[in-house]
């Protein structure tokens, strides 16, 4: 049996607002997709368990243990699946639910890749030219000034 990815997913925003930077990771899978940390519901997982646990997946930042101020924007957007992915989910899944979150820094912290190739520290209109998708985009445009 395949195990296919779950249509339901976070998008975590990663920023220091005092140097107005955004965290933006480069796909190790395509090298000219940057984005914020994004990721798949597990079973029996929340949206913000899952923020959490991709955050210490794909940077090593533990927003527990460092007593971070994830913020839950209670916003959510339904988006077609990039083409090039749709072989990670079921057949006929062509729609993926995502919902939004903020995670504010104090200063820019030191990041460790597990899933990406590469990382840059840009500022707000920077990261947000930079990525190709649309809600990543939107997401970072709307970040608290």
């Amino acid at each position: 049996m395949l195990n296919y990815k779950k249509p339901e997913s976070v998008l975590v925003v990663i920023y220091v607002a005092t140097a107005k930077k955004v965290l933006m990771l480069r796909r190790n899978d395509d090298p000219t997709f940057w984005q914020s940390v994004t990721g798949s519901l597990e079973d029996n997982e929340t949206p913000r368990m899952t923020a959490i646990r991709e955050v210490k997946e794909e940077t090593s930042i533990n927003i527990v243990m460092d007593n971070l101020p994830l913020i839950d924007t209670h916003y959510s957007i339904v988006f077609d699946i990039f083409p090039q992915f749709l072989h990670r989910y079921a057949p006929g899944v062509t729609k993926n639910k995502e919902h939004w979150f903020y995670l504010p820094l104090p200063h820019i912290y030191p990041i460790k890749l597990t899933e990406h190739s590469q990382y840059q520290w840009l500022d707000y209109q920077q990261a947000a030219a930079l990525t190709k998708s649309i809600n990543n985009r939107d997401a970072i445009l709307r970040l608290p000034r």
